[in-house]
């Protein structure tokens, strides 16, 4: 006999709805249950229709058992069937629904791809499901994670997961989650080996407390280590052990508890437990997925059956397992549940090709107030983290302050010194202990033996130590390397620096013998001697043409025959040396064109003069010290002076991976002795004292060497450009809060008043006399073009002396030949031939009477010479 609503009936109709639940899902059931009464007191779904539960109870796993109960339900008509949860009952519930064409109602996870027609499921679909999980790794840029999976659904589950590696360089470790001595701390101890720090894990939400304890007694719940669980229901779990550990919990919620919807079922069943001490949240504080899901699916077969109602009359049917029947209205009823768009306790419920895929999700993640929605996910727009940056940089200032980090430092002057147990000094120690005072942090620090060397594809020293997670920080002078970058994070640089080369100061030599001829170039010397021996010449030659160089050598006889002429080859030679040594001597020119050439070698002789006494005090005063290497190039190119750096520092992994023809020289040189590398700086600085050996080296402690060791100096400038930072472990939450604090030192000039402090002031740092050093210190020799103008000058009054002497030569050859009564040609003859024989000093004098016997030119008289004229007037010939 049919049951059912007759469209438009006023009367009160019934139906039935049919429901299996094993027994540890008591809070589904009364999910279930409580759903049903409310539609029967809503008024605007159903009207007034009463809608009955026919819910069993059936063992986990029985088949049998949910199909004798099954077709006792149909053979009182039902609507709809929901449950049961166990995947082999349910499937063969769907089976069965199917047979006779009545929709099945599911809110468990599915992985079926080939779903029973007449089912349909709250749950959302596996493979979208499985692509937030893939979503969320990507955002984070993992590049080397492990999945840990309880069962084979897990690896269903996580299916897109495990694909994401595909074409990219990510690395996945897939480990099962096996249970040793009841516990999971073997399997954490193993994975602390293997340095696996992002963890993906697929278990039941009531393990997960049990896993994160055995991950807490291997010291694997920090702010280094991060946890995705995939269930939904991370909420229900008290987590109260872990919010102060710092580590990065995550997972995603669909059931958000500030929705309206979920508020008022919330609190409408907290207080039916404290009045009946029985709810469906079985004493939890938040609603569970699936039991949130089960309310939801009776609403969807209500809202679907209510739209159904309006378009046709609806009944059900009495059905039996023993014939082939089927309910007319099934496949109407489930395309209408297909087509239904509304909100419930999960979310906005819509289905696709009869899957639900538009569905949000919450990005969860644990902080010290518990787990806080940081961001949303859902699949058209992917991740959306809502947590900005400060936010979340304050969340992270709140975990380190009041936090005791492990300072990994290495004993390096003058960034860490020891001066006793426990009691430590130093560039790095002061910048730690401002970081600190600023954060709120304290620390104990812990010595490692080396800053950290890759040997046969192991990391020691603080590397290693960071990558082991045993330290929070390295501290010291420890450049930043690609090497370095790829296993272990560093802040932002706190110093600058480059490589450059420490070399002994080359000792002063000796003063030579001949040092005073250093001012001048050996050309300008040539050049002076030539322009002396040229000038006397030309002096000798321009007095002999000259009329007024010869005179009367007897003053008191003016009848004398003989006329001598001062300028001789020897007084020429000694007027030049006299005048070139500022001394002078007694002889002195009469005539315009003698004096003119005087005057010129006088002028040329104080310039050269005033040129070299200059260069020569700064020759005698300034040491001339002269290095053999000036550079990395000198080096590269001689073989005579050894040179090396530290085996196994950055400084040598630079050289060893250079592309520069000069670097890989020096390399191939380095490398083709041990004996070229050094073990610490303290060694290199010895053997460069040692003399012979040039050492390569971070140019801090270049200069931290050469402000304490006056003998040594920087050789060349840097040849690369890199920074010292604070180095953390990998993805350390961290290292942006020092790095900042970096920033903010380096702009008020702190970290610049420490370096002042540990390089300029501290222990005997200052004391070495500043020397520029090499070239520097080395006064120039002058050469000819700094002083070629003077010898152009006096080349240009030599010649303007000659043509001056030539024209007083013809001028008195004229006067002498009208006086003469011969020819101009006659006498100019006679007077060349006597100019040029260059016999004599002295020649005939002939009286001529005139008025005038000068040239009208004033001089001083000569020693001997005093008395060389007659009334007043000289004497020519």
């Amino acid at each position: 006999m049919p049951l059912g609503l007759q469209h438009g009936d006023r009367l009160s109709a019934v139906f039935r709805l049919g429901a299996l639940f094993e027994p540890e899902f008591d809070g589904q059931k009364q999910s279930f249950e409580w759903a049903v009464e409310k539609i029967n007191l809503r008024t605007d779904i159903l009207g007034q229709t009463l809608v009955l539960d026919d819910d069993q109870v059936v063992q986990a796993q029985d088949s049998f058992g949910a199909q004798r109960k099954v077709c006792r339900m149909v053979q009182q008509g039902v609507a709809a069937i929901f449950g049961p949860i166990s995947s082999l009952s349910a499937a063969h519930v769907q089976s069965m629904c199917n047979a006779f064409e009545i929709p099945h109602l599911q809110w468990h996870w599915d992985p079926r791809d080939s779903r029973d027609y007449y089912s349909i499921s709250l749950y959302p679909h596996y493979l979208t499901l499985s692509g937030a999980y893939k979503d969320l790794v990507k955002f984070w840029a993992w590049e080397e994670f492990t999945v840990l999976y309880e069962d084979n659904d897990g690896l269903t589950r996580l299916q897109e997961v495990l694909k994401a590696p595909e074409g990219n360089t990510a690395r996945l470790t897939v480990r099962k989650l096996r249970v040793i001595n009841n516990d999971y701390v073997n399997l954490f101890k193993d994975l602390k080996e293997r340095r696996a720090t992002r963890i993906i894990i697929d278990c039941h939400v009531s393990r997960v407390k049990k896993i994160l304890h055995a991950a807490l007694k291997v010291h694997m719940v920090s702010e280094y280590y991060h946890y995705l669980f995939t269930t939904l229901d991370l909420g229900l779990v008290d987590l109260e052990d872990y919010r102060h550990g710092g580590a990065n919990i995550t997972a995603l919620r669909l059931i958000d508890p500030e929705r309206r919807e979920v508020i008022d079922v919330r609190t409408e069943w907290l207080l039916e437990e404290r009045r009946s001490g029985k709810s469906p949240l079985m004493g939890q504080s938040e609603i569970q997925t699936e039991t949130a899901l089960a309310y939801d699916a009776v609403h969807l077969f209500a809202r679907a059956l209510h739209e159904l109602s309006q378009a046709q009359d609806v009944t059900t049917s009495i059905l039996s397992c023993d014939k082939s029947q089927t309910w007319n209205h099934g496949n109407s009823l489930l395309n209408y549940m297909k087509s239904m768009n509304f909100d419930g306790l999960s979310g906005n419920i819509r289905y696709e090709k009869g899957e639900r895929v538009d569905f949000s999700l919450e990005v969860m993640e644990l902080t010290e107030n518990g787990l806080k929605k940081t961001g949303t996910w859902n699949r058209l727009s992917g991740v959306n983290i809502t947590l900005d940056y400060k936010e979340k940089q304050v969340e992270r200032a709140k975990s380190l302050s009041n936090h005791t980090l492990v300072i990994l430092v290495k004993l390096d002057e003058p960034y860490v010194i020891k001066r006793g147990e426990g009691d430590y000094i130093g560039f790095c120690i002061d910048l730690l202990r401002i970081i600190a005072k600023k954060r709120n942090f304290t620390y104990v620090i812990k010595e490692a033996d080396g800053y950290g060397s890759q040997r046969n594809g192991k990391w020691d020293g603080i590397v290693g130590q960071l990558m082991d997670r045993k330290a929070d920080i390295g501290l010291g002078g420890m450049s930043i390397t690609h090497e370095r970058e790829e296993v272990i994070d560093f802040t932002k640089p706190f110093l600058t620096l480059g490589i450059t080369i420490l070399f002994a100061k080359p000792v002063p030599k000796a003063p030579q013998l001949f040092s005073f001829l250093s001012p001048l170039s050996v050309e300008v010397w040539v050049y002076v001697i030539a322009a002396y021996l040229c000038v006397s010449f030309m002096l000798f030659v321009i007095a002999r043409f000259s009329p007024y160089e010869w005179c009367n050598p007897h003053p008191c006889n003016e009848n004398t025959d003989i006329v001598e002429n001062q300028f001789t080859i020897l007084n020429s030679l000694w007027f030049t040396i006299g005048s070139l040594m500022q001394q002078g001597c007694e002889i002195a020119p009469r005539a315009i064109s003698t004096r003119l050439v005087a005057g010129m070698w006088w002028f040329f002789t104080l310039i050269i003069i005033s040129s070299y006494t200059a260069n020569l005090a700064a020759f005698l005063t300034v040491e001339r010290m002269i290095s053999p290497i000036t550079g990395a190039e000198d080096l590269a190119k001689q073989s005579s002076i050894a040179y090396g750096t530290v085996r196994g520092g950055s400084t040598m992994s630079f050289f060893a991976n250079s592309k520069i023809d000069t670097f890989k020289r020096m390399w191939s040189f380095m490398n083709s002795s041990s004996d070229n590398f050094v073990d610490s700086n303290k060694e290199g600085v010895a053997r460069v004292k040692a003399g012979g050996y040039a050492y390569l080296a971070e140019s801090t402690a270049v200069e931290y060497t050469v402000e304490r060791n006056c003998e040594l100096e920087q050789v060349g400038g840097l040849l690369d450009s890199k920074g010292y930072g604070i180095a953390t472990p990998r993805n350390s939450p961290y290292r942006e809060l020092i790095t900042e604090s970096i920033l903010k030192l380096q702009e008020e000039q702190e970290i610049h008043r420490l370096h002042s402090v540990w390089w300029k002031q501290y222990g005997k740092a200052g004391k070495c006399r500043q020397d520029d050093g090499g070239a520097k210190s080395k006064a120039n020799e002058l050469g000819v073009d700094n002083v070629g103008g003077v010898f152009v000058v006096l080349l240009g009054g030599v010649g303007a002396g000659f043509i001056v002497s030539l024209c007083e030569f013809i001028w008195k050859a004229r006067k002498n030949a009208r006086e003469d009564e011969q020819t101009l040609c006659s006498e100019m003859a006679e007077e060349f031939r006597f100019a040029v024989r260059c016999v004599s000093s002295k020649k005939p004098s002939k009286n001529r009477t005139k008025d005038v016997t000068d040239n009208g030119l004033q001089f001083m008289p000569l020693t001997g010479y005093g008395h060389n004229s007659v009334g007043g007037k000289e004497v020519y010939a």
